[in-house]
């Protein structure tokens, strides 16, 4: 049941894969459950960009030059970490988000949508035993630097995806019953 998989979703981050590949019939599935995402005015706003082999490393080459020269202090572990991240990867998903040009609708609506696509992704992944993790580091400012972004699109983060050999541990809310007005 699907109210399963939403307990079982976790963030699985790039230290925790193995070297299994996944496929490119994998990574359409996850991409078409991304695609049934609501959208108010259907503009569906979701754009994507699948990095994997030699695509991933330029990726983690860029982030690392791009935070080296952006930050007056880097730290090396930071740098190794933007090239790793990448590499572990069975698959990177650049999440990007196409502005209406009508702008027929508030900005924080397509946000939104996107948003939606990707937990789509994640629920689709966690069924089908992939780890997955969103990170949003604050150099995706720059990737318009990196890849050729149309007119009124932006790269909101990145969509980490591969599979893992360890027990992902349960994760802990507080009560929903405390985030609740009932009136």
């Amino acid at each position: 049941m699907i109210f399963d998989i939403i307990k079982r979703r976790r963030s699985v981050f790039p230290a925790q894969y193995n070297d299994k590949p996944i496929s490119k019939e994998s990574i359409e599935k996850v991409l078409e459950a991304a695609n049934f995402a609501p959208t108010h005015k259907k503009t569906e706003p979701w754009r994507f960009r699948v990095l994997q082999g030699e695509a991933k490393e330029k990726l983690g080459l860029f982030l690392s030059l791009k935070y080296m020269e952006t930050d007056p202090k880097p730290k090396q572990f930071k740098v190794e970490k933007l090239i790793q991240n990448p590499k572990k990867a069975g698959a990177v998903i650049a999440i990007c988000m196409q502005r209406d040009p009508q702008e027929s609708l508030p900005e924080w609506e397509e946000v939104a949508a996107t948003a939606m696509a990707v937990q789509n992704m994640w629920l689709c992944c966690t069924e089908m035993g992939i780890g997955s993790y969103w990170s949003s580091p604050g150099l995706i400012k720059y990737m318009h630097d990196f890849f050729e972004l149309k007119q009124g699109e932006i790269c909101l983060g990145f969509f980490y995806m591969g599979y893992y050999d360890e027990e992902i541990p349960e994760v802990t809310k507080g009560p929903w019953q405390e985030k609740v007005t009932w009136l």
